[in-house]
């Protein structure tokens, strides 16, 4: 089984749990900085039309939405998505990153913009995404990534990219199937924009309010 397949599976099996911890505001980093962050980043942006890749639950999707946006939102996993219709109505579809990249799912009107918020887990897949999500908004739209900030790893251990253990650590519930993810380096992360043919725009980090260090990393590109 590759690593695509295992995070997917992963997900699948605790989709139940995602959505509990998400329901109930159980991820600390989340309620205090990175939920906004991503939010008033894209609000602060021109933009009245955006799909939310790897939307989980959808609670960034109908957030966006209550902002004003005409919002979507695509995921892999059935489960999350049947919650998210149930939660906001026919807003959202399955979908897979794969499905995105070959053009197996498209998008009716292109949006002016994407936003993959803590969901490019994968490397080969999300290389893909990212070097075809061109064809899937309005050309000169906007990307948004927000993903885990790179220092988080150096303090740990080797700055180095590569595939990292501890999916679902620190996580409150009993999460099942850990998967690993690939890390990438900030000179990576550039690099692969470069070979996307994204122009990074914008580069936020937001803090955690009492430690003031760095919880996420979000950049803005352009198609």
């Amino acid at each position: 089984m590759d690593q695509s397949t295992k995070i997917t599976t992963s997900w699948h099996a605790n989709a139940d749990n995602w959505i509990a911890s998400i329901d109930n505001a159980e991820i600390e980093s989340r309620i205090l900085a990175t939920n906004d962050a991503i939010v008033n980043t894209i609000c602060s942006h021109n933009i009245q039309s955006i799909i939310d890749i790897g939307c989980g639950e959808g609670w960034l999707t109908r957030c966006l939405q209550s902002k004003g946006k005409t919002a979507f939102g695509v995921d892999a996993v059935s489960a999350l998505i049947e919650n998210a219709i149930e939660k906001g109505g026919e807003h959202y579809a399955v979908a897979s990153f794969n499905d995105l990249a070959t053009g197996k799912y498209t998008i009716g009107n292109k949006p002016g913009a994407a936003v993959i918020n803590f969901a490019l887990l994968d490397k080969t897949d999300s290389d893909a995404l990212l070097k075809n999500i061109n064809k899937l908004i309005v050309p000169g739209g906007l990307v948004f990534i927000q993903t885990l900030h790179p220092s988080a790893i150096a303090q740990q251990e080797p700055y180095v990219s590569g595939w990292k253990e501890g999916s679902w650590k620190g996580l409150k519930r009993d999460f099942q199937q850990p998967y690993e993810w690939y890390f990438r380096t900030l000179g990576e992360w550039a690099s692969l924009f470069s070979e996307a043919g994204l122009t990074i725009r914008d580069i936020e980090e937001p803090l955690h309010p009492q430690s003031q260090s760095p919880v996420s990393i979000i950049f803005v590109l352009k198609t």
